[in-house]
């Protein structure tokens, strides 16, 4: 019970990262490339729990969350604006600008499955969301969206199993990567739809008052369930032939299994909504609670507390207001990917810094030497990442054609090889320097 009770809290960190956007670009995956794609996912789903697990373990071990941490490692008083003011505002402006997206995507799924109007769906999933969030402690929200994530799995994964894909294309998509023409950037917006920076100050959050053994099996058993869910949308996606949108889809689940099938899809795509609706709003208090809030006070940033629940609902409000007027807040949306473009890698670095501090993290909770080989690993991918979302964001506020992916990807590669020499070079300092100790 202890265990099934876990893995529904850290449910929330799959709840956040599948959303409508989730949806739609592995379903597009699917869509265009058929399971040659999957690798991706499975790549980014380990990256994912790699991050989130060092990130609970700051919190776990340190006392400290990870913003907190942050501010401590980083003392100088220019920095420290400069890193507030940087992740503050983008992860705060990345959530209410993504909020419109969840909303209207699960209002799109409701729609698709009834007949209902976008006013009046909208309008209750904004009212719902404020409800749990303001009643709710933190883990009950949590797991409550772990419930959430149950169903949406359920229903893209039965979505999936009735369309009979062939399990060795399945195998070889996930156990050979490719990167067939055309599918670059694609492959970055899979990865970049699942290691999210803001989840990483949320599971940050989670991990208080936690064991470190109930929080590995908890996100263990969440990550990994949601990068299923991610593939099971990939397969579904498969059902389309040509151009991807939800209508096509709908139509193409129709064609070949039956109305019923876009019933279920319809659904899955609201919880997706629903669920990231709530875990945006959450992610940003929690974010603003980690980087503010003083250890004389902390009464002034619990959950109950007005500064807590004003950063909730402004970002629920942005959502609520983009989502009755049916405007896609394009750039504001372009905004926050080039800030989070930039977070991702940064927020990265700072949490393969502190995991490998001694002082801070005491000798159970400091990372060992495969641990700081994979992350930098996975801190390379997040820059390549952020380079390639900052590139194409640029590209379109200026009103020019995106690069092609391969021009992209090349100079993200450029760029970040330097950041991979000194990545090494820091692991092996700090892996000497815990063999001296």
């Amino acid at each position: 019970m202890k265990n099934l009770l876990s893995i529904l809290l850290w449910a929330a960190i799959a709840a956040a990262f599948i959303g409508p956007g989730t949806v739609a670009t592995a379903a597009a995956a699917g869509a265009g490339f058929q399971f040659s794609l999957l690798w991706a996912l499975l790549i980014s789903t380990l990256g994912c729990l790699l991050l989130q697990e060092a990130s609970a373990r700051v919190t776990i071990f340190s006392g400290k969350t990870l913003g907190a941490a942050i501010r401590g490692k980083f003392r100088g008083a220019t920095m420290q604006l400069l890193i507030l003011l940087l992740i503050a505002g983008a992860i705060i402006l990345g959530c209410a600008a993504y909020e419109a997206g969840n909303i209207l995507g699960g209002a799109a799924g409701a729609m698709m499955a009834g007949e209902w109007s976008r006013q009046t769906i909208t309008i209750a999933i904004g009212i719902s969301a404020a409800i749990l969030l303001w009643l709710g402690s933190i883990q009950t929200i949590a797991r409550v969206l772990g419930i959430f994530v149950a169903v949406m799995g359920l229903l893209f994964f039965y979505t999936a199993l009735v369309l009979q894909p062939s399990i060795p294309d399945i195998l070889s998509g996930l156990l050979s990567p490719s990167l067939p023409e055309g599918s670059g950037l694609l492959v970055v917006g899979l990865i970049g739809t699942t290691i999210v920076p803001y989840n990483l100050f949320l599971g940050s959050g989670l991990a208080e008052g936690q064991s470190i053994r109930d929080t590995r099996i908890g996100l263990a058993v969440a990550i990994e369930l949601g990068g299923i869910i991610s593939m099971m949308i990939v397969v579904v996606g498969t059902a389309v032939s040509g151009g991807f949108d939800y209508q096509a889809l709908a139509q193409a689940l129709a064609s070949s299994v039956g109305d019923w099938s876009v019933d279920l899809f319809a659904w899955g795509l609201f919880a997706a909504g629903f669920s990231s609706a709530m875990t945006a709003p959450l992610a940003a208090s929690l974010t603003a609670k980690s980087l503010f809030s003083s250890e004389d006070h902390p009464e002034q940033w619990s959950e109950k507390a007005w500064r807590f629940r004003a950063v909730w609902l402004a970002v629920l409000g942005t959502g609520l207001v983009f989502g009755l007027a049916d405007i896609k807040p394009i750039p504001v949306i372009i905004l926050a990917q080039a800030l989070n473009g930039i977070l991702l890698p940064l927020v990265a670095v700072f949490l393969l810094l502190i995991v490998n501090d001694r002082q801070l993290m005491g000798e159970a909770g400091i990372n060992n030497r495969m641990t700081n080989i994979a992350m930098s690993l996975v801190v390379l991918i997040t820059f390549m990442l952020g380079i390639s979302s900052v590139l194409r964001a640029l590209a379109s506020a200026i009103g020019i054609p995106a690069p092609s992916a391969t021009i992209i990807l090349g100079i993200a590669g450029i760029l970040a090889l330097p950041v991979l020499l000194h990545i090494m070079r820091f692991s092996r300092q700090a892996e000497q320097h815990n063999t001296e100790m």
